[in-house]
């Protein structure tokens, strides 16, 4: 009999690797999803096949981009279908698929357990029932204090039904940093309202920290006793929020189509901070994303690039890989060998697979600017926008991705996807470690 690879899961004659196989799962939901919202009962009027499945894709992958208007062209079961994609493609299709047969009674399989570790982003096989587990409960429960939160705000204007509907609807979207919303301006119109303000930002930056942290801070409570990626991402998040609130509210207080045409300086104050933690991968916006000054839209694309944490509803190049970054640079030119952080030491392994992800990142969406901007002869910056916020599965937009072609709307379904699931196929490469045969005489090469 021939030997099956231990890090690949055969179905009948084909052998996939754990990270395919999740792309295809994920491949999966997006056709069934896209035939689901393409069906008479779930839009409200002509929609066709190529918005179906862009707003699959988008909704799989909690990006947020759509092409049509959420709230009007979709019924309210199209809706439900909507956040039914969102609460899978955020939480993790294998971790729902992992509950669903231990609440069955089926045992988990090793090849299964393999494509829930590439999903999770664990080293080790070790307890993944239970992690998934926690995802499960601790996403559902905040969704629902969520959502119980914000019914106090739609339901006294939308009434009982209608209202419950829309705060769950929001509250899972903005938990899974999906920027779904069910209102053509986003939520610009509760842009100085302090609950929608409160709630929807404490969601997206709970479900973007990641479980592990959540699972971590859970357990010990303590900061001492936090492992480092915890007290990495505690720390880089609430850095790039001190930067960033701040910032957007100097470089738009008196721009009109932002900051300055709101009545009040509260209303400023709670549009920048809502600005500032919503590039991280939330999508959700409450001032004209379109108006923004160039240097705000710069500062917002970088911030989208660094997204959340791993193992969250997030996308992005993750945080700890842009604190990475910067350590690494920071030794460089301080001509110390070795990285410390918070007392831990970081090898020359981590900077390599820090190296690749922001390379090909990088690549990707140099590429996805490319093809856009052939296909489309529109404004660059916001060509640029709409790819960043693709590749970061953020959802912000200028307005542009409604106006693409065929190809400009294949190429941001096509970054979605890879945003979504390349970071967890290129974790996989870079955890499979190869010896070399043949060792080589060490070269010079002269740099800078």
């Amino acid at each position: 009999m021939p030997r099956r690879h231990p890090r690949s899961l055969a179905t009948g004659g084909w052998r996939l690797p754990p990270p395919a196989t999740l792309g295809l799962i994920y491949l999966t939901f997006i056709v069934l999803g896209s035939i689901l919202l393409w069906l008479p009962v779930s839009s409200t009027g002509d929609i066709t096949l190529w918005d179906a499945l862009f707003t699959s894709t988008s909704a799989v992958t909690v990006t947020g981009l759509i092409v049509v208007d959420t709230g009007s062209a979709f019924t309210p079961f199209g809706q439900a279908v909507i956040a039914l994609l969102i609460q899978l493609g955020g939480l993790g299709l294998m971790a729902f698929a992992v509950m669903l047969l231990t609440l069955l009674g089926i045992p988990i399989g090793l090849p299964y357990r393999a494509v829930l570790r590439e999903e999770v982003n664990q080293k080790t096989l070790h307890n993944l029932t239970d992690i998934a587990r926690v995802i499960i409960i601790v996403s559902l429960s905040c969704e629902l204090i969520g959502a119980a939160i914000l019914s106090l705000v739609f339901v006294p204007e939308f009434g009982w039904a209608k209202g419950i509907g829309h705060a769950l609807f929001h509250s899972i979207s903005a938990f899974n940093n999906a920027g779904f919303a069910l209102y053509p301006d986003s939520l610009m119109g509760w842009v100085g309202d302090p609950v929608v303000n409160t709630v929807i930002p404490a969601l997206f930056i709970v479900g973007g920290l990641g479980f592990i942290v959540l699972t971590d801070i859970y357990r010990v409570r303590g900061w001492h006793k936090l492992t480092l990626h915890s007290k990495l991402m505690l720390v880089g998040t609430l850095g790039l929020i001190a930067f960033s609130w701040p910032m957007f509210a100097a470089l738009e207080w008196t721009n009109p189509g932002t900051l300055g045409g709101l009545p009040d300086t509260a209303s400023r104050i709670w549009a920048s901070w809502f600005q500032a933690v919503t590039t991280r991968t939330a999508g959700f916006n409450s001032v004209d994303t379109s108006a923004m000054h160039d240097s705000t839209t710069l500062m917002t694309m970088a911030l989208m690039l660094i997204g959340g944490g791993s193992t969250s509803t997030a996308g992005g190049i993750k945080v700890t890989t842009a604190i990475v970054l910067v350590v690494a640079t920071i030794a460089f030119f301080r001509r110390q060998t070795q990285m410390h952080v918070f007392g831990r030491s970081l090898g020359s392994e981590e900077v390599l697979k820090v190296l690749a992800l922001t390379s090909v990142s990088m690549l990707l969406v140099m590429t996805g600017i490319f093809i856009t901007s052939i296909s489309h002869d529109g404004d660059f910056l916001d060509l640029a926008f709409e790819v960043t916020s693709a590749f970061g599965t953020v959802g912000l937009s200028r307005g542009t991705t409604g106006e693409l072609d065929t190809i400009g709307r294949i190429t941001i379904m096509l970054i979605m996807f890879l945003g979504r699931v390349g970071p967890l196929t290129l974790g996989f490469f870079l955890a499979t470690r190869s010896l070399p045969r043949v060792r080589y005489p060490k070269g010079q090469i002269y740099l800078g």
